[in-house]
């Protein structure tokens, strides 16, 4: 198995945290609807702001209003005619950690049934408790295993 680079891990579930707490204070707001708000707050109008960006002024009220699905190429100018930037950053729903714990529940109980289903085959009937215990030690194999055996088909 590839050995997890622990502060690459680190730094991925430290943007995830930024990015989590920038969330909360845009309140659902689309990335049209704070440009907007930006633009009044400066008493730009959008004409101006479409010069400045270098943009049709249809291409504002476009992304102002949500009805067009915008090129990061034009939100960044947009950003910068406004003074500002453009941030992206990934929003993990989990911990890197529990996400692969997920993946590998996942991948070990599909590979249980396939062996249940074999033994109903040959008409034996396997202890649930048995079945339990080959889920887990099957989960910590997978954990312990390469990348593409965990995330493969």
């Amino acid at each position: 198995m590839k050995r997890l680079n622990t502060s690459e891990k680190l730094l991925v579930e430290e943007v995830a945290q930024i990015a989590e707490k920038a969330k909360r204070p845009s309140r659902g707001l689309s990335i049209g609807a704070l440009i907007k708000m930006i633009r009044n707050q400066l008493g730009m109008s959008q004409k101006a702001l479409a010069r400045r960006a270098h943009v049709p002024q249809s291409t504002i009220s476009r992304i102002e209003k949500g009805t067009q699905d915008t090129k990061l190429s034009t939100l960044n100018k947009v950003m910068e005619a406004l003074s500002g930037d453009l941030v992206i950053l990934p929003m993990l729903n989990d911990s890197l950690d529990a996400i692969r714990g997920m993946q590998a529940r996942k991948k070990a109980a599909a590979h249980i049934r396939y062996l249940k289903g074999t033994m109903s085959l040959e008409d034996q009937e396997p202890d649930p408790r048995l079945l339990e215990e080959l889920l887990k030690q099957e989960e910590n194999r997978l954990l312990q295993a390469s990348g593409s055996e965990l995330w493969g088909k």
